[in-house]
C-alpha cells in the first residue's frame, strides 16, 4: 500500500533529518521551520531528561546518609562529612557526564528510550524519598523540558554546554591577560572597607550588582561582535574557500542554491547570538576560575580574627543546599564581586586584542561562513524560502 502525499511529507528525508540536526547541535534553531523545530522533540530532549535524572539520583545517596536532615560541617570534618562533600563536589560531573554521553548516540530511538528510562528513574526516586504528591513536579518539568527543546532554546543551551567543555583546554593563553586585573584586585581583596560591604550586602543585592556589571560586559561584547559579522550577515554568498569546510557534513553533496536569499531577522539574531556566547562563555571560565583562586587565597591567609574585625562580626559559616561550611559568606560574596570586575576586564580587553581575535573569534568568523553555505544549501535542498517562514521564526 503506498503512503499518502500528506504522511510522506510528515517523514522527512534521512538527509533532512541530518541537516536539521547539524543546525541543532550548533545552537542555530532559528535556521530551521517552526515545523522542524517540532519534529523528534522526545529523543532530542533526552540529554536534559537524563542530566535530571542523575540530579535525582545524586540526591539519593544525601538522602540515605543524612536522613533529610542538614549537615553542618566544621573545621575538623568526620568521615560522614568527607563523604557528603565529595558527593557533593562529583555532582555537576555527573550530571554534565550524563547529559553528555545521552548526547552522543547517533540513534534518536536509543535517545527516546534513554529519555523514557530517565523519567522513570525520576518517578522512582521521588517516590522513595518523599511521597507521590511530588509527582507532578517532575511531569510539569518534563513538559517544560519538551517545550524548550521545541522552542530551540535547549538547542542553544546545549551548544553552550558542549562549547564550555570543548574549550577549556584553550583558557590559557586568555588567563594570561587577566593576570594585570587579578594583580589589581589584590588591593580589593586586601582592603577592610571592602569587607565590610560584602558582610554586610544581601545576597539579592550582590546578584544585582554582579548582573548589572556582566550585563554592560556582555552588551560590549555583543555590540562589537555585531559590528564585525554585519557585512557577513547582509550578503550570504558563497566562497569557494568555505564550501570546502563542509566536506565531511551532511551538505557536502548538496549543490549551492542559484540565489542566496536574505537572512531573515531571527536568523541574524540568532548567529550573532553565538558568536557573542562563544566568546563570552571563555570569558566567563577565566572569571570563575579567578574568583575560585581567591576563595582559596582567603582560606590561606585571613584568619578568623582578621575576618571578625574587616566584617564586624559577620558569620563565618556559610550554607549552601543544607550544607554548612566552614567558609565565610563575605569571602564569598567578594570573590563573586571580583570574578565580576575581572569579567568586565577581559571582556574590554579581549574585544581591542588582536592575538586575541586571530586565537578565538576568526576560527568562529570561518565557521560562520560555512554556516551560511549550509544554510542557504539547506533551504534550496527542501525548495523552502526562509522567508516563508519569517512570521513564524522571529517569535
Amino acid at each position: 500500500m503506498e503512503l499518502s502525499p500528506r504522511r510522506m511529507r510528515a517523514r522527512p528525508a534521512p538527509a533532512t533529518v541530518a541537516a536539521e540536526s547539524w543546525f541543532l547541535q550548533r545552537g542555530l534553531p532559528a535556521v530551521l521551520t517552526k515545523r522542524s523545530r517540532w519534529r523528534r522533540l522526545w529523543s532530542r530532549s533526552a540529554p536534559a531528561l537524563a542530566a535530571y535524572a542523575a540530579f535525582h539520583c545524586w540526591t539519593f545517596p544525601l538522602f540515605l546518609i543524612t536522613n533529610g536532615e542538614d549537615v553542618n560541617i566544621g573545621e575538623n570534618p568526620t568521615a560522614r562529612d568527607w563523604v557528603v562533600l565529595t558527593i557533593v563536589a562529583l555532582a555537576p560531573v555527573l550530571i554534565v557526564g550524563v547529559g553528555w554521553l545521552v548526547s552522543r548516540m547517533a540513534d534518536s530511538r536509543l535517545r527516546a528510550i534513554a529519555a523514557t528510562v530517565a523519567v522513570s528513574i525520576v518517578g522512582v526516586v521521588i517516590v522513595v524519598e518523599t511521597d507521590p504528591s511530588h509527582l507532578p513536579g517532575a511531569a510539569i518539568f518534563a513538559a517544560l523540558v519538551l517545550l524548550v527543546t521545541a522552542s530551540g532554546i535547549g538547542s542553544v543551551v546545549g551548544w553552550a554546554l558542549r562549547i564550555t567543555v570543548s574549550q577549556v583546554a584553550t583558557m590559557g593563553a586568555l588567563a594570561v591577560r587577566a593576570l594585570p586585573v587579578v594583580l589589581l584586585t589584590t588591593l580589593v581583596f586586601f582592603n577592610g572597607n571592602v569587607w565590610l560591604m560584602a558582610a554586610t550586602i544581601g545576597a539579592e543585592r550582590l546578584g544585582l550588582a554582579i548582573a548589572f556589571l556582566l550585563g554592560i560586559a556582555a552588551a560590549f561584547v555583543v555590540s562589537a561582535t555585531r559590528e564585525r559579522v554585519r557585512p557577513m550577515l547582509q550578503s550570504a554568498a558563497a566562497m569557494p574557500k568555505d564550501c570546502d569546510r563542509l566536506a565531511h557534513t551532511p551538505f557536502a553533496t548538496l549543490p549551492d542554491s542559484a540565489g542566496s536569499p536574505p537572512l531573515t531577522r531571527a536568523e541574524r539574531v540568532n548567529m550573532v547570538f553565538v558568536l557573542a556566547v562563544s566568546q563570552l562563555v571563555q570569558i566567563m571560565v577565566v572569571a570563575l576560575l579567578t574568583a575560585v583562586i581567591y576563595v582559596i587565597l582567603g582560606l590561606i591567609v585571613l584568619s578568623a580574627a582578621l575576618l571578625n574585625e574587616w566584617t564586624r562580626g559577620a558569620p563565618s559559616s556559610s550554607t549552601v543546599l543544607g550544607l554548612t561550611f566552614p567558609v565565610p559568606d563575605s569571602l564569598i560574596h567578594l570573590c563573586l564581586f571580583l570574578g565580576a570586575l575581572t569579567f568586565m576586564y577581559i571582556s574590554a580587553r579581549a574585544v581591542d586584542d588582536d592575538e586575541y581575535r586571530s586565537t578565538f573569534v576568526d576560527p568562529l568568523i570561518d565557521d560562520l561562513h560555512a554556516t551560511l553555505i549550509a544554510r542557504n544549501r539547506y533551504h534550496a535542498s527542501i525548495g523552502g524560502n526562509p522567508r516563508i517562514d519569517a512570521a513564524e521564526r522571529s517569535d
